[in-house]
């Protein structure tokens, strides 16, 4: 709905650029210097930058706007030029990807945040399974299914695959996934009993109380856990810098840490 609302302002901008030379271009430039940001974030991120965003925006009276999604869908989107100011990313390798690409601003990417991988099953459910070298998470979903986010791409998937392979039962379980187009969708899977089980990070299982934890998948199963953050070299914003700095002052560290992130750097 944002792009279709930017776009409609924009052939609004146009309209009254024809009637009054060179509006357009002062609009522009006036929007870009005091509305708040675009960020495109993982969106395993939701319930902490949401809140994160509300604090700054009482702070500063502006408001950013936030498209959340699998860090794959959003870095091919902003490398087709999708208008956003920052990226924030569930792991390096798409902020790689954009850096390589040179959509990265020079010196703004950082790494801010670590996370770890669980098992997760409804709320009403009462399994004990201990995630170790051979165990049973196929008999376990019996005919169901274990959510996942995307193996090919999304970072979530990617770190499920990795743990599932390492502790030597990935050919079973395969079978058995559903794969959904981000960790909240697969997250979302599990809070409403359509999936068995669920993979996901602990922050997502904390955000939901009609999920659970089963176990943790130990890091030394998959790569580590990180969440850059940069501000993308065709941003406008003159708050983009700005909200990228906020999310290390201490109140957003509160949320972060509260909702389980860990946090890399300050």
């Amino acid at each position: 709905m944002r792009f279709f609302a930017r776009r409609a302002f924009n052939a609004l901008a146009l309209c009254l650029a024809l009637a009054r030379p060179g509006l357009a271009q002062t609009a522009s430039a006036q929007t870009a210097a005091t509305a708040g940001p675009t960020v495109f974030a993982a969106a395993s991120m939701k319930t902490a930058l949401d809140a994160i965003a509300a604090s700054w925006t009482a702070q500063t009276g502006k408001a950013p706007a936030i498209v959340y999604g699998s860090s794959a869908v959003l870095a091919k989107q902003i490398e087709q030029a999708a208008p956003a100011d920052i990226f924030i990313a569930a792991d390096v390798n798409w902020a790689d990807y954009l850096e390589k690409a040179k959509l990265l601003r020079p010196g703004t990417r950082r790494n801010v945040l670590g996370n770890a991988l669980v098992l997760i099953e409804p709320a009403d459910s009462n399994i004990t399974l201990k995630i170790e070298p051979g165990f049973d998470l196929a008999g376990a979903t019996g005919d169901g299914r274990i959510a996942v986010c995307t193996i090919a791409s999304c970072p979530g998937g990617i770190y499920a695959k990795q743990s599932l392979e390492k502790l030597g039962v990935w050919d079973k379980v395969e079978p058995k996934l559903a794969q959904a187009d981000n960790i909240r969708s697969a997250l979302n899977l599990v809070s409403r009993g359509e999936a068995r089980f669920g993979i996901v990070y602990a922050t997502d299982a904390k955000a939901d109380p009609k999920v659970k934890v089963v176990d943790t998948f130990p890091d030394s199963t998959h790569s580590p856990i990180v969440y850059p953050v940069a501000v993308l070299e065709g941003s406008k914003n003159s708050m983009a810098a700005s909200f990228v700095a906020y999310l290390s002052s201490q109140a957003a560290t509160k949320i972060l840490l509260d909702q389980g992130f860990t946090v890399l750097s300050k």
